[in-house]
């Protein structure tokens, strides 16, 4: 900012001691401007593509590097270095030809403007020779001008060579708007209609929902009574995480109504529903820090003590204090220092934390070994008493308890009751239940 203030304010004295001189010899300098013009007008936007293209394809490099980093022992596992080596040289020499490109198109703007610069200077020399010859102009002011000529024309090429700084860093900064500049969901709707009390819990009523053009949900309804445990099954594809993503007001319906208390969910902000509802996700996030700042996101304001009673809640207390350093052992960026199960344990111990009213566990046992499946199953057992939960999950075992299982196929409720019921019905539930336990095929 300060390199094209002081630009400016040179060029504008300048022109105004050359003015000062000889307006015709000023008029001949000027001759330059359009000219420059003209370079930076065809040099700068095939910069910026080009600088573009590089940052295109150093996204490609480096999502590869940090792809092969995360899952270096399943490329080791089927000795897939060399494939991996090539395949980093393709996208390296991408990168390389992009780079030289975007570079030599960055640097040709300085022999560019040099070469209009020197123009401009011979022009001004010739036609004073010619004034100096006829008398119109002494020799002295002509040696004078061709100074201020060479200054009148550093702001220029200053400018110019700045902006092929300016097109670089555009161009890394047009991968960072695109996200940025993204419409912002509707945070509420003007609807604030409640239902008239008693009413359930959660009720999902009439909803539909569709990807693009893809319907998923169609029709659906449910409702969860307060403190009761809601299981949600089904193949993959068949809308459970859906469900999920639309309690929560991730998505919001295209049809129907979802009800939090007999108040519609889009009536209330985004805020609003998340403060009450907690979810423990199947992929685990861990942020570098200690273990107990970790547990303590769940809710910022927590004690001591709640944290290390979350913890037992979750069973995780146990192996934490076996761990040299205790809660105060720090993690590093993807937890790679603590076991899977481990992570899945903190995960569950901070949203224990936050106790919430509405407690949400996606496939969050999918990860965990049996004797830890089942410390968690208790904890789940206690901490229903006094909030609703649902529990999305491939693996059976951790919902025989639920009060109400729904059986989820191609976004449709297509059987609902508990364990026991279901497995009379010998229907679709039976036969999951069956593939899994007892070594049938669907």
């Amino acid at each position: 900012m300060i390199q094209i203030v002081t630009s400016i304010i040179t060029f504008v004295g300048v022109l105004g001691m050359m003015l000062s001189i000889s307006w015709k010899l000023t008029l001949v300098a000027c001759i330059t401007l359009p000219l420059s013009a003209i370079v930076i007008a065809l040099v700068a936007p095939t910069a910026q593509r080009l600088f573009a293209h590089q940052q295109a394809t150093l996204g490609k490099l480096n999502d590869q590097v940090e792809e092969i980093y995360a899952g270096h022992t399943i490329v080791r596992t089927f000795n897939k270095e060399t494939d991996e080596e090539d395949k980093f040289a393709e996208n390296n020499q991408r990168y390389y030809q992009a780079a030289w490109k975007a570079q030599f198109f960055s640097i040709l703007m300085y022999p560019l403007m040099a070469f209009v610069r020197n123009l401009g200077y011979l022009m001004v020399a010739i036609v004073g020779t010619i004034e100096v010859a006829h008398g119109q102009i002494t020799l002295g002011n002509v040696q004078a001008f061709l100074q201020y000529t060479n200054q009148f024309s550093q702001p220029i090429t200053q400018i110019a060579n700045l902006s092929s700084t300016i097109q670089q860093t555009i161009a890394s900064a047009e991968r960072i708007f695109t996200v940025l500049d993204e419409a912002e969901m509707d945070n509420q709707l003007l609807d604030t209609t409640v239902l008239p009390a008693p009413q359930p819990k959660i009720e999902f009523k009439d909803v539909a929902f569709s990807y693009g053009d893809e319907p998923l949900i169609e029709d659906f309804n449910l409702s969860a009574e307060k403190d009761h445990m809601v299981a949600i099954v089904g193949p993959t594809g068949a809308g459970k995480t859906t469900i999920i993503n639309l309690l929560e007001r991730f998505y919001d319906v295209d049809a129907g109504h979802i009800y939090l208390d007999g108040q519609d969910t889009r009536s209330m902000t985004r805020q609003e529903v998340r403060q009450r509802i907690s979810m423990v996700l199947q992929d685990t996030w861990l942020f570098t820090g200690t273990i107990f700042d970790n547990i303590k996101y769940g809710r910022e304001d927590a004690t001591e003590e709640e944290v290390y009673e979350a913890a037992r809640q979750a069973h995780a207390d146990s192996f934490i204090r076996q761990l040299p350093e205790g809660y105060q052992t720090v993690l590093d960026e993807t937890a790679s220092n603590i076991s899977q199960g481990q992570r899945q344990l903190l995960t569950i111990a901070r949203a224990f934390l936050a106790n919430p009213e509405v407690l949400i566990l996606d496939e969050a046992t999918s990860s965990v070994d049996t004797r830890t499946e089942t410390l968690i199953q208790n904890a789940m057992n206690d901490i229903q008493q006094h909030r609703t939960s649902f529990v999305v999950a491939h693996r059976l075992s951790t919902i025989r308890n639920a009060d109400r299982i729904i059986v989820m196929n191609h976004g449709h409720i297509i059987e609902t009751g508990n364990h026991d019921s279901l497995m009379d019905q010998n229907g679709f539930y039976a036969d999951l239940y069956n593939s899994q336990f007892l070594g049938a095929d669907i």
